[in-house]
């Protein structure tokens, strides 16, 4: 089975990617509250009555006061036995405001606020995912057609994928 949890700042394209995987055959799952990640996990595994082949979760900061327990639910996760590989999304901060601007969405951390402000709060506290993460990917200066690319070289044709920073 291969479990891939897809995660990264708002904005960054996980929802794409989400849909891309979607349409490579993988079983897909938005937002799921983080207490039900071990009962997921078990399930999509084979641990009880179904497996599935292909996987993908997605955790953002939507998840509220329980991202603060994700670190501890992956390690149970593994301990279970269940190997799970984790995507990152991110984003320099000047394109998500502007991607935010151009579809009039608020950004989950800026209700009343500044673009900004939420996306700075957003970096702080998905930063040990960041940490975690088998994949990062920088959506900045992509399409959705090389973001599409990148994803099918991981995930599709599993290719070698070394992450690599531009500054």
């Amino acid at each position: 089975m291969r479990f891939v949890i897809v995660t990264g700042m708002s904005g960054a394209g996980k929802s794409s990617v989400l849909k891309m995987l979607e349409d490579a055959g993988y079983f897909c799952v938005d937002n799921l509250p983080i207490p039900l990640l071990p009962k997921f996990s078990e399930l999509v595994s084979g641990k009880e009555e179904a497996t599935m082949p292909k996987v993908a979760l997605g955790i953002d900061i939507r998840s509220g006061e329980g991202l603060a327990t994700v670190n501890k639910v992956l390690d149970s996760v593994r301990d279970l036995g269940i190997h799970y590989e984790i995507l990152y999304l991110d984003c320099e901060d000047m394109v998500l405001i502007k991607r935010y601007k151009e579809t009039r969405r608020h950004h989950p951390l800026s209700v009343g606020g500044r673009i900004e402000d939420g996306i700075h709060h957003e970096r702080i506290k998905m930063k040990f995912l960041k940490d975690r993460a088998d994949y990062i990917i920088d959506t900045s200066q992509m399409l959705i057609r090389d973001l599409k690319g990148e994803v099918d070289k991981i995930f599709v044709k599993n290719e070698p994928y070394e992450n690599f920073f531009l500054t």
